[in-house]
């Protein structure tokens, strides 16, 4: 592993955009990760974060199709959970400028993406069961190559007509619960470590996004924070404003950073790369904690 992060570039412009949580065809998202560069290029990011889910595939086709101008930043959005209640909450953790090579953490990526997939299936396998003519093979190839996830399969009821959209299909008489099915994720405190161990920085993406499912309480949140988590995601598409703001006053209570971005997937929902924001000043912590790999960027 790196053992310090190179002087990352300069943020250029009076106001510069950072969005630091975006998504690929690596994982659930649809552009590709060449794609998903030149589109933040044209949005007006100075800097952009590739965060696809359990995953660091898309970072070098994002690296070498980088436009000039642009910042790559490079994380993942591991699959997490807290055990300490029952049932259990599914949580997500990003994760920036870790060691891709660090073998504890890339054998729990490949466990939980294999685990995802097993999960798809077994859900095609309960629509068609159901009469739902959804091809497991034809969302396999539509995945272009990422682990097939819900929103795989989403997209394929998009296309038999059966909902209108990707929230649509995620309500709770399809993917939301009726076909739901269980999978396995990573403990939130040992992804902490894993991430810290591999230089990495963590910050707990959306942590309340209540229409999303159950949130952890605070206090769980602080005993992250002890534990090595850096950040806190407040300005988010499923954030409220009064959770935005519970978000800052606790970051702020425990000495974390706050950032803010897209959560991007693509075309198929609504918010476009930079609907949110990261400030400057927590954009250079997050760096000069990092010791895994560096920026990369192409001069313009």
């Amino acid at each position: 592993m790196t053992s310090s992060v190179p002087p990352f570039p300069p943020v250029p412009g009076p106001d510069p955009r950072i969005d630091l949580h975006a998504h690929s065809t690596a994982s659930d998202g649809t552009l590709s990760p060449a794609e998903l560069v030149r589109a933040a290029a044209r949005a007006g990011l100075d800097v952009v974060a590739i965060t696809d889910h359990d995953t660091t595939a898309g970072w070098a086709p994002a690296a070498t199709a980088l436009p000039p101008g642009l910042t790559l930043l490079r994380g993942a959005e591991l699959s997490c959970r807290w055990y300490g209640t029952q049932p259990s909450i599914a949580l997500h953790l990003l994760a920036y400028l870790f060691d891709p090579e660090s073998p504890e953490l890339v054998g729990e990526l490949a466990r939980i993406r294999l685990a995802r997939e097993i999960r798809a299936e077994r859900i095609v396998e309960s629509l068609r069961a159901d009469g739902i003519d959804v091809d497991w093979s034809d969302i396999q190839a539509r995945a272009a190559g990422g682990t097939v996830g819900r929103p795989h399969i989403a997209q394929a009821l998009i296309r038999a007509g059966l909902v209108g959209s990707t929230s649509e299909a995620f309500e709770p008489r399809w993917l939301g619960w009726r076909y739901r099915a269980p999978k396995e994720d990573l403990d939130v405190f040992h992804a902490i470590r894993l991430v810290r161990e591999a230089g990495g920085v963590p910050v707990f993406a959306h942590p309340r996004a209540s229409r999303r499912g159950p949130v952890v309480p605070d206090a769980l949140i602080a005993e992250m924070a002890a534990a090595g988590l850096f950040g806190l995601e407040a300005d988010h598409e499923d954030h409220s404003p009064d959770e935005r703001a519970q978000v800052r006053r606790l970051a702020a209570e425990l000495g974390l950073v706050v950032t803010g971005s897209s959560d991007f997937h693509g075309e198929h929902k609504t918010v476009r790369l930079g609907a949110f924001t990261t400030s400057v000043s927590a954009y250079e912590r997050i760096v000069a904690e990092a010791s895994g790999v560096p920026l990369i960027s192409v001069a313009g």
